[in-house]
Protein backbone atom coordinates (compact mmCIF):
# COMPACT_ATOMS: atom_id res chain seq x y z
CA UNK A 1 0.00 0.00 0.00
CA UNK A 2 2.96 2.47 -1.10
CA UNK A 3 0.25 5.01 -2.17
CA UNK A 4 -1.61 4.63 0.84
CA UNK A 5 -2.18 7.47 3.63
CA UNK A 6 -2.08 5.95 7.06
CA UNK A 7 -4.65 6.25 9.56
CA UNK A 8 -2.55 6.57 12.87
CA UNK A 9 -4.27 6.70 16.82
CA UNK A 10 -2.82 10.15 17.77
CA UNK A 11 -1.45 10.73 21.30
CA UNK A 12 -3.99 11.42 23.43
CA UNK A 13 -2.59 12.63 26.70
CA UNK A 14 -0.23 11.65 29.34
CA UNK A 15 -0.35 8.38 30.61
CA UNK A 16 -2.98 6.91 27.85
CA UNK A 17 -1.62 4.55 25.72
CA UNK A 18 -4.76 2.72 24.83
CA UNK A 19 -7.89 3.75 23.25
CA UNK A 20 -11.26 2.10 21.78
CA UNK A 21 -12.41 2.50 18.43
CA UNK A 22 -15.79 3.76 19.38
CA UNK A 23 -17.30 4.43 15.84
CA UNK A 24 -16.08 4.46 12.73
CA UNK A 25 -17.32 7.77 10.83
CA UNK A 26 -16.98 7.06 7.25
CA UNK A 27 -17.53 3.60 5.66
CA UNK A 28 -14.49 2.33 3.02
CA UNK A 29 -15.13 4.02 -0.22
CA UNK A 30 -16.17 7.15 1.40
CA UNK A 31 -14.92 10.52 0.25
CA UNK A 32 -13.09 12.20 3.29
CA UNK A 33 -11.92 16.33 2.90
CA UNK A 34 -8.75 17.11 4.61
CA UNK A 35 -9.22 17.35 8.98
CA UNK A 36 -12.47 15.82 8.24
CA UNK A 37 -13.11 13.42 11.49
CA UNK A 38 -12.97 9.86 10.21
CA UNK A 39 -13.13 8.06 13.28
CA UNK A 40 -14.05 8.57 17.24
CA UNK A 41 -12.00 7.00 19.52
CA UNK A 42 -13.18 6.95 23.48
CA UNK A 43 -10.62 6.90 26.32
CA UNK A 44 -11.23 6.82 30.15
CA UNK A 45 -11.57 10.77 29.63
CA UNK A 46 -13.63 11.58 26.36
CA UNK A 47 -13.71 11.26 23.22
CA UNK A 48 -11.69 12.15 20.51
CA UNK A 49 -12.21 12.42 16.86
CA UNK A 50 -9.22 12.16 14.29
CA UNK A 51 -9.07 14.07 11.57
CA UNK A 52 -7.93 12.84 8.12
CA UNK A 53 -4.31 13.88 7.27
CA UNK A 54 -4.97 14.45 3.67
CA UNK A 55 -8.52 14.54 1.39
CA UNK A 56 -9.18 11.47 -0.07
CA UNK A 57 -10.90 8.03 0.10
CA UNK A 58 -11.13 5.48 3.35
CA UNK A 59 -9.96 2.42 1.71
CA UNK A 60 -9.68 -0.18 4.50
CA UNK A 61 -10.62 0.16 7.96
CA UNK A 62 -8.51 -2.37 10.44
CA UNK A 63 -10.12 -1.87 13.91
CA UNK A 64 -13.67 -2.23 13.83
CA UNK A 65 -15.97 -0.37 16.72
CA UNK A 66 -15.52 -1.51 20.30
CA UNK A 67 -12.02 -2.87 19.47
CA UNK A 68 -8.73 -1.71 21.15
CA UNK A 69 -5.80 0.16 19.59
CA UNK A 70 -2.76 1.38 21.26
CA UNK A 71 -1.17 4.79 20.48
CA UNK A 72 0.40 5.00 17.27
CA UNK A 73 -0.78 1.94 16.02
CA UNK A 74 -2.49 2.13 12.65
CA UNK A 75 -6.06 1.29 12.20
CA UNK A 76 -7.10 2.11 8.77
CA UNK A 77 -5.53 3.57 5.51
CA UNK A 78 -6.78 6.55 3.11
CA UNK A 79 -6.18 6.97 -0.89
CA UNK A 80 -5.36 10.20 -1.31
CA UNK A 81 -7.13 12.30 -3.80
CA UNK A 82 -8.82 15.62 -4.75
CA UNK A 83 -12.37 15.77 -2.87
CA UNK A 84 -15.12 18.26 -3.78
CA UNK A 85 -16.44 20.00 -0.79
CA UNK A 86 -20.03 18.80 -1.91
CA UNK A 87 -19.36 15.27 -1.98
CA UNK A 88 -18.69 14.90 1.38
CA UNK A 89 -21.57 15.83 3.12
CA UNK A 90 -23.22 13.79 5.35
CA UNK A 91 -26.12 11.72 3.21
CA UNK A 92 -29.60 12.15 4.70
CA UNK A 93 -31.64 9.07 5.73
CA UNK A 94 -34.94 8.88 6.36
CA UNK A 95 -36.72 7.54 8.98
CA UNK A 96 -39.16 4.84 6.99
CA UNK A 97 -35.79 3.35 5.28
CA UNK A 98 -34.09 2.76 8.64
CA UNK A 99 -37.60 1.28 9.85
CA UNK A 100 -37.74 -1.17 6.60
CA UNK A 101 -33.60 -1.98 7.04
CA UNK A 102 -34.30 -2.96 9.99
CA UNK A 103 -37.39 -5.48 9.18
CA UNK A 104 -35.73 -6.78 6.12
CA UNK A 105 -32.38 -7.37 8.25
CA UNK A 106 -30.27 -5.33 5.71
CA UNK A 107 -26.74 -3.65 6.65
CA UNK A 108 -25.76 -0.24 5.68
CA UNK A 109 -23.37 0.11 2.47
CA UNK A 110 -23.17 2.55 -0.26
CA UNK A 111 -26.63 2.59 -2.58
CA UNK A 112 -28.72 5.71 -3.29
CA UNK A 113 -32.05 5.86 -4.12
CA UNK A 114 -33.11 9.09 -5.85
CA UNK A 115 -36.63 10.10 -7.73
CA UNK A 116 -37.30 12.03 -10.67
CA UNK A 117 -34.96 14.74 -11.49
CA UNK A 118 -32.71 14.02 -8.05
CA UNK A 119 -35.35 14.53 -5.58
CA UNK A 120 -35.80 13.07 -2.34
CA UNK A 121 -38.37 10.38 -2.65
CA UNK A 122 -41.28 10.02 -0.68
CA UNK A 123 -41.63 7.17 1.83
CA UNK A 124 -44.00 5.38 0.12
CA UNK A 125 -41.61 4.85 -2.39
CA UNK A 126 -39.15 2.51 -0.40
CA UNK A 127 -41.83 0.04 -0.01
CA UNK A 128 -39.64 -2.16 -2.92
CA UNK A 129 -36.25 -2.51 -0.77
CA UNK A 130 -38.79 -5.20 1.30
CA UNK A 131 -38.33 -7.26 -1.68
CA UNK A 132 -34.66 -7.67 -1.29
CA UNK A 133 -33.52 -10.98 -0.09
CA UNK A 134 -31.56 -10.89 3.15
CA UNK A 135 -28.41 -12.05 1.50
CA UNK A 136 -28.04 -8.46 0.03
CA UNK A 137 -26.64 -5.71 2.24
CA UNK A 138 -27.83 -2.68 0.60
CA UNK A 139 -29.35 0.47 2.41
CA UNK A 140 -31.27 3.18 1.41
CA UNK A 141 -28.76 6.57 1.88
CA UNK A 142 -30.64 9.42 0.35
CA UNK A 143 -28.66 12.53 -1.59
CA UNK A 144 -29.41 15.14 -4.30
CA UNK A 145 -28.07 13.98 -7.98
CA UNK A 146 -25.28 15.85 -9.75
CA UNK A 147 -26.17 18.35 -12.42
CA UNK A 148 -24.94 15.79 -14.65
CA UNK A 149 -26.64 12.62 -13.53
CA UNK A 150 -27.96 9.84 -15.81
CA UNK A 151 -31.66 10.46 -17.37
CA UNK A 152 -34.36 10.62 -14.79
CA UNK A 153 -34.98 7.38 -13.03
CA UNK A 154 -39.10 6.20 -13.21
CA UNK A 155 -41.45 8.04 -10.64
CA UNK A 156 -41.69 5.26 -8.11
CA UNK A 157 -38.44 4.34 -6.94
CA UNK A 158 -34.92 3.48 -8.03
CA UNK A 159 -31.88 1.62 -6.26
CA UNK A 160 -28.57 2.43 -7.96
CA UNK A 161 -25.47 0.41 -6.57
CA UNK A 162 -22.37 2.96 -7.61
CA UNK A 163 -19.33 1.24 -8.57
CA UNK A 164 -16.80 0.18 -6.36
CA UNK A 165 -13.24 0.20 -6.57
CA UNK A 166 -11.98 -3.82 -6.64
CA UNK A 167 -9.12 -2.82 -4.31
CA UNK A 168 -11.87 -1.49 -1.64
CA UNK A 169 -13.02 -3.81 0.77
CA UNK A 170 -16.73 -4.31 1.55
CA UNK A 171 -18.25 -2.25 4.89
CA UNK A 172 -16.95 -3.95 7.83
CA UNK A 173 -20.36 -3.99 10.05
CA UNK A 174 -19.38 -2.52 13.70
CA UNK A 175 -18.96 -5.01 16.52
CA UNK A 176 -19.45 -5.31 19.93
CA UNK A 177 -17.86 -7.18 22.96
CA UNK A 178 -19.55 -10.67 22.71
CA UNK A 179 -21.73 -11.67 25.83
CA UNK A 180 -22.15 -14.71 26.95
CA UNK A 181 -26.07 -16.07 26.95
CA UNK A 182 -27.55 -16.04 30.45
CA UNK A 183 -28.22 -19.30 31.87
CA UNK A 184 -31.03 -17.70 33.88
CA UNK A 185 -33.85 -16.27 31.72
CA UNK A 186 -34.64 -13.26 34.69
CA UNK A 187 -30.96 -11.83 34.03
CA UNK A 188 -29.66 -10.13 31.24
CA UNK A 189 -26.46 -9.91 30.20
CA UNK A 190 -25.28 -6.08 28.51
CA UNK A 191 -21.89 -5.58 27.50
CA UNK A 192 -19.74 -2.72 29.74
CA UNK A 193 -19.39 0.66 27.53
CA UNK A 194 -15.58 1.50 26.46
CA UNK A 195 -15.68 4.23 28.99
CA UNK A 196 -16.76 1.70 31.54
CA UNK A 197 -14.46 -0.53 31.28
CA UNK A 198 -11.87 1.88 30.79
CA UNK A 199 -12.46 3.19 34.07
CA UNK A 200 -12.74 -0.04 36.02
CA UNK A 201 -9.32 -1.07 34.77
CA UNK A 202 -8.28 2.61 36.19
CA UNK A 203 -9.85 2.36 39.58
CA UNK A 204 -8.50 -1.18 39.53
CA UNK A 205 -4.78 -0.09 39.26
CA UNK A 206 -4.73 2.71 41.05
CA UNK A 207 -5.48 0.46 44.04
CA UNK A 208 -2.96 -2.20 43.18
CA UNK A 209 -0.05 0.83 42.26
CA UNK A 210 -0.84 2.85 45.36
CA UNK A 211 -1.49 2.46 49.65
CA UNK A 212 -4.85 4.10 49.90
CA UNK A 213 -5.54 5.28 52.64
CA UNK A 214 -8.92 7.39 54.10
CA UNK A 215 -9.42 10.05 56.74
CA UNK A 216 -12.50 11.78 57.81
CA UNK A 217 -13.22 14.99 59.75
CA UNK A 218 -16.97 17.05 59.51
CA UNK A 219 -17.54 20.55 59.20
CA UNK A 220 -20.26 22.79 60.69
CA UNK A 221 -21.55 24.94 56.66
CA UNK A 222 -23.75 27.45 58.97
CA UNK A 223 -21.08 30.09 57.91
CA UNK A 224 -21.03 29.52 54.25
CA UNK A 225 -24.55 28.98 54.18
CA UNK A 226 -25.15 31.99 55.86
CA UNK A 227 -23.00 33.91 53.23
CA UNK A 228 -24.21 32.58 50.18
CA UNK A 229 -28.14 33.11 51.62
CA UNK A 230 -26.88 37.16 52.45
CA UNK A 231 -24.79 38.00 49.34
CA UNK A 232 -26.76 35.71 46.36
CA UNK A 233 -28.86 38.26 44.78
CA UNK A 234 -25.96 40.82 44.32
CA UNK A 235 -23.60 37.92 43.44
CA UNK A 236 -26.49 37.03 40.53
CA UNK A 237 -26.77 40.17 39.50
CA UNK A 238 -23.11 41.20 39.34
CA UNK A 239 -21.42 37.77 37.92
CA UNK A 240 -24.70 35.94 36.23
CA UNK A 241 -24.04 32.78 37.80
CA UNK A 242 -25.07 31.53 41.28
CA UNK A 243 -22.70 31.31 44.18
CA UNK A 244 -22.23 27.50 45.10
CA UNK A 245 -20.31 25.68 47.27
CA UNK A 246 -17.79 23.88 45.43
CA UNK A 247 -16.27 27.19 44.71
CA UNK A 248 -15.47 27.78 48.65
CA UNK A 249 -14.37 24.00 48.72
CA UNK A 250 -12.11 24.94 45.36
CA UNK A 251 -10.55 27.93 47.64
CA UNK A 252 -10.10 26.05 51.00
CA UNK A 253 -8.27 23.08 49.14
CA UNK A 254 -5.98 25.27 47.48
CA UNK A 255 -5.02 27.18 50.89
CA UNK A 256 -4.72 23.73 52.72
CA UNK A 257 -1.80 22.41 49.33
CA UNK A 258 -0.27 25.83 50.38
CA UNK A 259 0.20 24.78 53.32
CA UNK A 260 0.54 21.10 53.07
CA UNK A 261 2.62 20.95 49.86
CA UNK A 262 3.34 16.86 49.96
CA UNK A 263 -0.84 16.79 49.60
CA UNK A 264 -0.35 18.61 46.47
CA UNK A 265 2.95 16.30 44.95
CA UNK A 266 3.33 13.35 43.19
CA UNK A 267 5.69 9.82 43.20
CA UNK A 268 7.56 9.53 40.01
CA UNK A 269 9.74 6.70 40.00
CA UNK A 270 12.41 6.76 43.14
CA UNK A 271 11.15 10.92 43.10
CA UNK A 272 8.49 13.17 44.31
CA UNK A 273 7.76 15.80 42.17
CA UNK A 274 6.58 19.35 44.05
CA UNK A 275 4.43 20.79 42.02
CA UNK A 276 4.26 24.53 43.24
CA UNK A 277 1.07 25.27 40.72
CA UNK A 278 -2.50 24.16 41.86
CA UNK A 279 -4.90 22.57 38.87
CA UNK A 280 -7.93 21.18 40.89
CA UNK A 281 -9.98 18.51 39.12
CA UNK A 282 -13.81 18.73 39.97
CA UNK A 283 -15.97 15.10 39.34
CA UNK A 284 -19.04 16.14 37.31
CA UNK A 285 -21.71 13.86 36.50
CA UNK A 286 -21.41 14.16 32.38
CA UNK A 287 -24.02 12.49 29.59
CA UNK A 288 -21.64 8.90 29.84
CA UNK A 289 -20.39 8.61 32.99
CA UNK A 290 -18.14 10.87 35.62
CA UNK A 291 -15.64 13.16 34.42
CA UNK A 292 -13.22 15.44 36.06
CA UNK A 293 -12.46 18.44 34.00
CA UNK A 294 -9.98 20.63 35.41
CA UNK A 295 -9.66 24.39 36.94
CA UNK A 296 -6.22 25.46 35.87
CA UNK A 297 -4.31 27.59 38.33
CA UNK A 298 -7.01 27.20 40.83
CA UNK A 299 -5.09 29.80 42.69
CA UNK A 300 -5.42 32.75 40.72
CA UNK A 301 -9.37 32.39 40.45
CA UNK A 302 -11.93 34.31 42.05
CA UNK A 303 -15.12 32.46 43.74
CA UNK A 304 -17.03 34.04 40.42
CA UNK A 305 -14.46 32.86 38.18
CA UNK A 306 -14.50 29.26 39.73
CA UNK A 307 -18.77 28.73 39.81
CA UNK A 308 -18.47 30.45 36.19
CA UNK A 309 -15.76 27.89 34.84
CA UNK A 310 -17.65 25.05 36.93
CA UNK A 311 -20.70 26.06 35.13
CA UNK A 312 -19.17 25.73 31.32
CA UNK A 313 -18.34 22.64 32.29
CA UNK A 314 -21.31 20.99 33.57
CA UNK A 315 -22.96 22.22 30.58
CA UNK A 316 -20.33 20.74 28.51
CA UNK A 317 -20.11 17.47 30.37
CA UNK A 318 -23.93 17.02 29.72
CA UNK A 319 -23.67 17.62 25.76
CA UNK A 320 -20.50 15.92 25.65
CA UNK A 321 -18.43 18.48 24.42
CA UNK A 322 -15.25 18.52 26.62
CA UNK A 323 -12.24 18.94 24.93
CA UNK A 324 -8.95 16.65 25.81
CA UNK A 325 -6.97 19.10 27.47
CA UNK A 326 -9.54 20.44 29.72
CA UNK A 327 -9.21 16.99 31.55
CA UNK A 328 -5.94 16.52 31.34
CA UNK A 329 -3.35 16.91 34.67
CA UNK A 330 -4.48 17.80 37.76
CA UNK A 331 -2.71 18.18 40.54
CA UNK A 332 -5.76 17.59 43.26
CA UNK A 333 -9.08 16.21 42.79
CA UNK A 334 -12.47 17.41 44.58
CA UNK A 335 -15.65 14.93 44.10
CA UNK A 336 -19.05 15.86 45.62
CA UNK A 337 -20.98 12.70 46.85
CA UNK A 338 -23.42 14.72 48.83
CA UNK A 339 -25.69 16.07 45.12
CA UNK A 340 -26.28 12.18 45.11
CA UNK A 341 -27.10 11.74 48.92
CA UNK A 342 -24.12 10.16 50.08
CA UNK A 343 -23.34 10.49 53.84
CA UNK A 344 -19.98 9.50 53.68
CA UNK A 345 -17.77 7.44 51.12
CA UNK A 346 -14.01 6.90 50.59
CA UNK A 347 -13.08 8.25 47.08
CA UNK A 348 -10.49 6.71 45.26
CA UNK A 349 -7.18 8.74 43.87
CA UNK A 350 -7.29 9.60 40.31
CA UNK A 351 -3.80 8.76 39.44
CA UNK A 352 -1.26 10.15 39.41
CA UNK A 353 -1.92 12.52 41.96
CA UNK A 354 -1.90 11.65 45.67
CA UNK A 355 -5.43 13.13 47.62
CA UNK A 356 -8.88 13.41 46.77
CA UNK A 357 -11.31 15.11 49.14
CA UNK A 358 -15.08 13.76 48.94
CA UNK A 359 -17.79 15.95 49.73
CA UNK A 360 -20.80 14.88 51.00
CA UNK A 361 -24.49 15.71 51.71
CA UNK A 362 -25.32 18.73 54.58
CA UNK A 363 -27.60 17.20 57.02
CA UNK A 364 -28.87 19.05 60.14
CA UNK A 365 -27.39 17.34 63.56
CA UNK A 366 -27.33 17.86 66.99
CA UNK A 367 -23.87 19.18 68.24
CA UNK A 368 -22.47 20.94 71.01
CA UNK A 369 -22.02 24.27 70.78
CA UNK A 370 -20.68 26.82 73.94
CA UNK A 371 -22.05 24.00 76.20
CA UNK A 372 -25.64 23.36 74.43
CA UNK A 373 -26.80 21.35 72.40
CA UNK A 374 -28.09 22.44 68.79
CA UNK A 375 -28.92 21.89 65.34
CA UNK A 376 -26.21 23.00 62.90
CA UNK A 377 -25.86 22.09 58.92
CA UNK A 378 -23.08 19.51 58.84
CA UNK A 379 -20.75 17.97 56.24
CA UNK A 380 -18.36 14.76 56.64
CA UNK A 381 -15.34 14.98 54.74
CA UNK A 382 -12.91 12.24 53.44
CA UNK A 383 -9.29 13.16 52.03
CA UNK A 384 -8.01 9.71 50.67
CA UNK A 385 -4.41 10.02 49.57
CA UNK A 386 -1.46 7.86 49.02
CA UNK A 387 0.30 6.69 52.23
CA UNK A 388 3.49 6.11 50.33
CA UNK A 389 3.89 10.32 49.98
CA UNK A 390 1.85 11.57 52.46
CA UNK A 391 1.79 10.26 56.55
CA UNK A 392 -1.38 10.14 58.67
CA UNK A 393 -0.69 13.42 60.66
CA UNK A 394 -0.04 15.33 57.43
CA UNK A 395 -3.80 14.07 56.10
CA UNK A 396 -5.64 14.63 59.01
CA UNK A 397 -4.29 18.19 59.67
CA UNK A 398 -4.44 19.20 55.98
CA UNK A 399 -8.47 18.14 56.84
CA UNK A 400 -8.41 20.16 59.86
CA UNK A 401 -7.11 23.11 57.86
CA UNK A 402 -10.30 22.74 55.33
CA UNK A 403 -12.58 22.31 57.97
CA UNK A 404 -11.36 25.83 59.44
CA UNK A 405 -11.54 27.19 56.54
CA UNK A 406 -15.06 26.70 56.14
CA UNK A 407 -16.35 27.50 59.63
CA UNK A 408 -14.61 30.60 59.04
CA UNK A 409 -14.40 31.57 55.12
CA UNK A 410 -13.34 35.24 55.94
CA UNK A 411 -9.99 33.33 56.50
CA UNK A 412 -9.37 33.19 52.53
CA UNK A 413 -9.94 37.21 52.69
CA UNK A 414 -7.32 37.78 55.26
CA UNK A 415 -4.99 34.46 53.94
CA UNK A 416 -5.35 33.23 57.49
Amino acid sequence: MSNQVEIKVPVVGESITEVVVSQWLKTPGSPVALDEGVVSLETDKVNVDVPAPVAGVLTKILKNNGESARVGEVIGYLTPGEVRAEAVEEPRVMPAAQRILAQAGLAPSAAIATGPGGRLLKEDALAAVGKLSDGQKIPLVFAEAEPTAAPPVPARAAIVQPPVPAAVPAPVAPTAPAVPPSPDARVELVPMSPMRRRIAQRLVEAQQTAAILTTFNEVDMSAVQDLRKRWQEAFVQKHGVKLGFMSFFVRASVDALKAFPLVNAQIRGDQIAMQHFYDIGVAIGGGKGLVVPVLRDADSLSLAEIEKKLADFAAKAKAGTLKLEELQGGTFSITNGGVYGSMMSTPLLNPPQSAILGMHNIIERPVGVAGQVVLRPMMYLALSYDHRLIDGREAVQFLVRIKQTLEAPERLLLEL
